[in-house]
């Protein structure tokens, strides 16, 4: 059974069914996933290669690719698990994200799940010197920009707004 620290979840509302906000998700993820050293590391392209064996990467401007992750399950418009591992990460040292997609209505709840903490040191890089608490307050505080900015880039295209009366 996993610790308290061993998971961090967040969560939003996407005002698009849950199958486009999979797809949103998936193919733009390099449209809203947020730029900078502190989201990219060094910058560069982000992509899923679909499918379950498929893999999310990083082509960095000199052409380096970065594997973030496999792909352990992809259902469209319902979840997508990806093993994941930072650049600071050592070989055989990995975490999962779990993303669900649940309709709400005409809208999706987006809940993201990063599991697997426990099995990295606690002096592990990633941790930043934090510890319990205040290590998953600040992993929480990430994701959750992640996924508003998900959430804000659907906004902004107006693709996916939703009226009143549940139409498009």
């Amino acid at each position: 059974m996993s610790s308290p620290t061993d998971s961090i979840v967040v969560t939003t509302v996407v005002d698009a069914d849950a199958l486009t906000t999979f797809e949103v998700f998936t193919e733009d993820v390099n449209d809203w996933w947020r730029q900078g050293p502190r989201f990219r590391g060094a910058g560069g392209t982000l992509r899923f290669d679909p499918g379950e064996g498929g893999r999310l990467v990083q082509l960095d401007g000199d052409g380096a690719e970065f594997e973030f992750g496999r792909i352990t399950v992809w259902k469209p418009g319902e979840r997508l698990v990806v093993g994941w591992r930072n650049r600071d990460f050592a070989a055989g040292e990995t975490t999962e994200v779990e993303v669900r997609f649940e309709a709400v209505g005409p809208a999706t709840r987006v809940t993201l799940i990063h599991r697997g903490w426990d099995a990295l040191p606690a002096d592990h890089p990633s941790r930043h010197g934090l510890v319990g608490s205040a290590f998953g307050a600040m992993q929480g505080v990430w994701w959750a920009d992640q996924i508003l900015a998900l959430r804000r880039s659907a906004m902004v295209r107006g693709l996916y707004s939703v009226g009143s009366d549940g139409t498009r």
